[in-house]
């Protein structure tokens, strides 16, 4: 277990952060790296394997590998490809500040930041992972997978269904290499585009094979990468179908509200890219943010009256208000349809058992004590404090533990979303506002308010889906704790030195608007983006009665979108109403502001498909396979990507670019008018 758990943790760090500077928002598929199920078994388990029976794999595994080594590992290794949030600050610092922070300080700021989520998770347990009611459907296929791979290998069934898992995987390895490498026009086929290669229109509706390109409607890709989600919490073949088309419709008003803008050149837009996450002066020139500056970082007001306040692209500023609508939305959602149930789970905590059967099994277990909890909260807050005043980040004390009690708050809210329809809501944007308000002028000191306030809940949340699964597969809970805190350390150490190494190697093309179809900046200058509107430019910029004052006001009426879909599935309880997810509906209003969008259009076919016809008229076929079929299409598709990366993707500093052809063209790969230089 140790073994592996340590191998794949840091084979899974780097992959990460390779997946971080793409120009699409990829994860490493938790179901990937269950993989190594039979790459070392124990040396006699099989006769297939007997010529491994030496002094060497008996060393390696002495007994028969079992599930709860495998689960074991998988938690490790998926805590360590969580790309840490840290790394935005750092990368931001290097490319837009020429910064290169202390190693020392980044490390410790790596650790800290990761861990810090640990000891909040452990206080909210008791209703987010042991009740039954919190099911967390994105470990389904995980669960499943772990029990085809362990339960009954010699049942002839379950060695089909075993042969049938490696074919596909071995197949989507190297058909991968064709839209990743050889073909990139299969990356989004877009038949419009090729009718009118000339219409800068059709590039901003049909286009989407390149970052930044547009919308990608009815675009056809072939790239599993960006049609399964990557393995992210939002899997085609997974996430279940009311949560999916919550987000679909979401796209669709995404496309018309950002064309309407656009056409209508709502806020300037046609001055700046149609799809772009950068700031500009009002001429479309990029904004220059250190001329507003000091040499401390923090804003000059005399020199922000020279260069005047920036501007938004129509795309970037429509993201930001569907995602303050709908941090509102995901509160008054988790009021209505979960206040009661956890509100009662909390009150009959001290006196009622929970009767959930995983739960009652795992009573065989000794529980991680609420003091290990602490220690770790204590330690990491600790680091957090030094390291913040060590790089001179500008976040005062309190300023770190105003967003500490920040995230405390929406923990439960967003956790209880996670859990039960498998979908996380994101509070970042918030973060950055308040960062803004109560710490005004200070770009570098919001980056680090976003930290501790917006990573601490998405590490609490990461403990507590693992203690699910652990508890779905019988894990000892202080197993769980100890292997995810030292996975969250091997990935933060890895991720660091990858970051530098990308971006030493391909700082021109992370600046870039549109960057390549292999490597991208857009995450960076995203975060780089709001750590000056909201940091530096928070109040005359967002005040009211500014230009953008009424996007924090969003937050209000994202408070009301959910109250109508409740009153009208009480009044009308079998209309589906209750269906509706709306903070995904309202979030999704912004989806497709950023990177590779030709994906979700075949990603929308392939979920109805899967959630709808094969679960309903192909039931017995969508149990034994189906998730079986995401398990091995991600793990296939990222193996290759880890591959191709450092072969001939740059990842090792070389770039090794296939000949130009039809289905490689020099310009956009689907053909349409490129619209950046």
């Amino acid at each position: 277990m140790w073994f592996l758990s340590l191998g794949l943790s840091c084979f899974a760090a780097i992959l990460s952060q390779i997946f971080y500077f793409r120009p699409q928002t990829i994860s490493v598929s938790q179901l990937f790296l269950q993989f190594m199920e039979e790459v070392i078994p124990g040396p006699s388990e099989n006769a297939r394997f007997r010529t491994r029976d030496n002094w060497f794999w008996r060393f390696m595994n002495p007994g028969v590998f079992n599930l709860k080594e495998h689960v074991a590992i998988t938690i490790m290794a998926s805590t360590a490809s969580d790309s840490a949030l840290a790394i935005s600050i750092f990368a931001a610092q290097d490319l837009y500040y020429h910064v290169r922070p202390n190693v020392a300080v980044g490390i410790f700021t790596m650790i800290g930041s990761q861990l810090i989520g640990y000891g909040l998770a452990g206080v909210m347990r008791v209703f987010l992972v042991y009740p039954t009611w919190a099911v967390y459907p994105q470990l389904v296929p995980t669960v499943q997978l772990f029990d085809t791979l362990h339960r009954g290998k010699s049942a002839a069934m379950q060695m089909k269904r075993m042969r049938f898992f490696w074919i596909i995987c071995i197949v989507v390895f190297v058909w991968e290499w064709i839209p990743e490498y050889i073909a990139p026009t299969l990356t989004g086929v877009s038949i419009f585009c090729l009718a009118n290669k000339k219409s800068a229109w059709f590039t901003r509706i049909f286009g989407g094979a390149a970052g930044n390109e547009g919308l990608g409607l009815f675009s056809l890709c072939f790239d599993w990468a960006y049609v399964g989600s990557g393995g992210g919490s939002i899997g085609s073949l997974f996430t279940p179908l009311a949560t999916q088309l919550s987000l679909y419709a979401g796209c669709a008003v995404c496309i018309i509200s950002f064309c309407a803008c656009y056409a209508a050149n709502v806020w300037h837009t046609q001055n700046f890219p149609f799809l772009t996450q950068l700031l500009f002066y009002e001429n479309g020139t990029q904004y220059d943010q250190l001329a507003i500056l000091n040499d401390d970082y923090t804003l000059n007001y005399e020199k922000l009256e020279q260069n005047g306040l920036p501007w938004y692209a129509a795309s970037q500023l429509l993201y930001k208000i569907s995602r303050t609508m709908y941090i509102g939305a995901a509160l008054m959602h988790f009021i209505l349809w979960h206040g009661e149930t956890v509100y009662n789970i909390i009150k009959d905590s001290r006196t009622k058992e929970i009767d959930d059967p995983h739960y009652k099994k795992m009573q065989v277990y000794r529980e991680v004590p609420w003091y290990w909890y602490v220690a770790i909260f204590v330690a990491t807050v600790a680091m957090a404090l030094a390291t913040a005043y060590t790089a001179d980040s500008g976040l005062p004390w309190w300023g770190l533990f105003v967003a500490l009690i920040f995230c405390a708050i929406f923990i439960p809210v967003v956790g209880t979303l996670n859990c039960t329809v498998g979908y996380a809501p994101s509070i970042e944007n918030l973060i950055q506002m308040l960062g803004g308000a109560i710490i005004p002028g200070k770009p570098v000191a919001n980056m680090y308010f976003t930290l501790y306030g917006y990573n601490t809940l998405t590490q609490a949340l990461n403990l507590l889906r693992d203690l699910k699964l652990g508890q779905y597969t019988k894990i000892p809970p202080r197993v769980t704790f100890t292997i995810q805190s030292i996975g969250a350390i091997i990935g933060a150490l890895l991720n660091f030195a990858i970051m530098r190494t990308i971006i030493t190697s391909h700082r021109e093309i992370l600046l870039d608007v549109q960057g390549s179809n292999i490597w991208s900046g857009q995450q960076v200058q995203s975060y780089n983006s709001d750590a000056i509107a909201w940091g530096a430019l928070g109040k005359p910029l967002y005040a009211t009665g500014t230009r953008y004052g009424f996007v924090p006001y969003m937050l209000i009426a994202g408070l009301g979108f959910p109250i109508p879909f409740y009153f009208l599935h009480k009044r009308y309880p079998t209309a589906g109403f209750n269906f509706v997810f709306t903070p995904i509906l309202v979030a999704e209003l912004g989806y497709l502001s950023v990177g590779i969008n030709s994906s979700v259009f075949t990603s929308f076919v392939l979920a109805v498909f899967s959630q709808y016809y094969l679960r309903k008229y192909r039931a017995t076929w969508f149990r034994k396979y189906n998730f079986l079929l995401s398990a091995a299409l991600d793990g296939g598709t990222q193996i290759m990507i880890f591959v191709y990366t450092f072969a001939v993707g740059g990842g090792s500093g070389k770039t090794t670019p296939f000949p130009t052809w039809a289905l490689n063209p020099a310009g956009n790969p689907d053909y349409c008018k490129r619209l950046t230089d």
